[in-house]
């Protein structure tokens, strides 16, 4: 099985490194729009060649994973669809499924049937195919997002591959994917931006960011995440973000009024109810830190 990998950085790399360390493919080639990411793949033995052009990479592909930002996704289906074979799988690690999906399928056509929606829920502290781990999917979700008219070999294929993987699969509607994940990584990461582009850009930002301790640096660790990224997921899930937005706009406003009024019971239920769900709770796979894409 040839893997062709379109956008080799972290998760993409570390997809081709984990599928091929589990048998599930045997050969991988990475095109990227910046050369010199898909010759650093080659270069890191994650790739056994790269290629200039995209015809040139999908070639002999069985499966050809799209790692790139969604916002690039509705043109990349349309350039594969002449030139992907008719048994060809085609899958992504997206962060946003239903807008994802509505692009494919209008400009795959028939070959939408092989194409399998897929977001694993990993990540890490840095960027880039330098960073790519074959275990970075090990006890991670990841979540499948397939049609009525999605192929049952293609989906089995890839939700095995994610499974040889270490990874937990999870089937889910495409609606409730982006409703659930714009509330538990989508509004997380456009607030960690807020903070500190709020903060830097007052007079006395520089002062207050030299002595920001371990608390600033775990609620905006995320702020470091690559922003045409986080600006295509932002505008790809905008409805269910837009709604998370307003519900936090709401509690803010409680915390206000509350912070204004000098109400302490009204503060400490907040806090209270929020510190026993956090220590309670068993967040995704792991309780290990994870910067999902």
């Amino acid at each position: 099985m040839k893997l062709t990998l379109v956008g080799c950085g972290l998760l993409g790399g570390s997809l081709a490194a984990a599928w091929r360390r589990a048998g599930r493919v045997s050969t991988v080639v990475g095109y990227d729009r910046d050369p010199a990411q898909a010759a650093q793949a080659v270069a890191r033995g994650i790739a056994d060649a790269s290629a200039a052009t995209l015809g040139e990479a999908v070639h002999g592909a069985g499966v050809v994973v799209l790692a790139t930002p969604v916002g690039a996704f509705q043109s990349l289906c349309a350039q594969l669809a002449p030139l992907v074979g008719s048994g060809t799988i085609i899958t992504d690690v997206g962060s946003t499924k239903a807008g994802v999906i509505h692009e494919a399928r209008a400009a795959l056509g028939g070959g939408f049937a092989r194409f399998v929606p897929a977001h694993p829920i990993a990540g890490g502290a840095l960027p880039g195919i330098d960073n790519a781990s074959a275990d970075l999917f090990a006890e991670r979700w990841v979540i499948i997002t397939p049609q009525a008219d999605t192929d049952a070999a293609a989906l089995q294929w890839v939700e095995d591959s994610w499974r040889a993987s270490g990874a937990t699969v999870e089937r889910m509607e495409a609606a409730e994917h982006d409703r659930i994940f714009a509330a538990v990584s989508h509004l997380p990461h456009l607030l960690a931006f807020a903070l500190v582009d709020l903060i830097a850009a007052q007079p006395d930002g520089a002062r207050k960011l030299q002595f920001a301790g371990a608390g600033f640096r775990d609620f905006t660790r995320i702020a470091a995440s690559d922003a045409v990224m986080w600006r295509d997921i932002a505008l790809a899930n905008a409805p269910a973000l837009g709604a998370e937005l307003a519900a936090f706009r709401g509690q803010l406003d409680r915390l206000q009024a509350a912070v204004d009024g000098a109400d302490g019971s009204a503060l400490r239920y907040l806090f209270e109810r929020a510190s026993r769900v956090r220590r309670e709770q068993r967040f995704g796979a792991t309780l290990q830190d994870t910067y999902d894409d």
